[in-house]
């Protein structure tokens, strides 16, 4: 999953992108908000992490001039204010949540858990296709009974492919939800994943759930029609 985080001070900044990439998100950063919302204009994200006093525009104007551009992600507001309403502020402007600073990352990593399953309408952090099970707080995966080992950018490709299931999804959108804006656009490393997920969640004797769908991408599904 892709995650924007907004935030002028650098040692805050990267300790955010820090901690969201050990737990296998796609980080990128915005030292202001004339460039947050650049970024959020021109690339898909999961959840955003906007801070409210940055240079330029502040944290809840940008949120204002997203949701009325009509763009949906989750937002997650950070602030040092402690003002009542200056939180009332931030969620009418259009957050989903707000955190005051300072704060822990796991407090933040369970509060985007909770703004993306509102967005998918799901009340629990487990996904389940066939025999295959996700775990999205735990971090683990199973098929059946065996337990799958993935990294965290095989688990993130799986929860993209799983979240989908039975549509397929692109190579372009699995690089825009799995990958920086940093990725290389002109290496094979989707098909090399898609390989080494296939490799794992799809031994001996065990059905395929992984197909590739020629021209369009991959999707995820127990059955294929002929």
């Amino acid at each position: 999953m892709r995650i924007l985080v907004a935030e002028d001070e650098s040692k805050v900044a990267a300790f955010l992108e820090k901690g969201l990439r050990e737990e296998g998100y796609a980080v990128d950063l915005a030292v202001n908000g004339d460039e947050a919302i650049w970024l959020a204009e021109n690339h898909p994200y999961d959840a955003w992490v906007i801070d409210i006093l940055m240079p330029g525009k502040d944290g809840i104007s940008v949120i204002r001039h997203l949701r009325r551009r009509k763009h949906q992600t989750p937002a997650i507001l950070l602030t040092a204010r402690t003002r009542v309403e200056d939180r009332i502020l931030g969620l009418d402007a259009g957050a989903d949540d707000y955190i005051p600073k300072p704060f822990s990352l796991s407090e933040l990593l369970a509060r985007l858990r909770a703004v993306m399953r509102r967005q998918r309408n799901t009340l629990c952090n487990e996904v389940v296709v066939g025999d295959l099970r996700l775990d999205l707080m735990a971090h683990t995966a199973w098929r059946g009974t065996r337990e799958i080992l993935l990294t965290n950018r095989e688990f993130a490709l799986l929860e993209l492919l799983m979240l989908a299931s039975p549509k397929p999804v692109s190579k372009t959108a699995i690089v825009e939800h799995v990958w920086d804006q940093n990725f290389d656009s002109g290496t094979n490393v989707v098909q090399v994943y898609v390989k080494y997920l296939r490799t794992k969640i799809e031994q001996g004797d065990e059905a395929p759930l992984i197909h590739t769908v020629r021209g369009v991408g991959y999707v995820l599904k127990g059955e294929v029609s002929a």
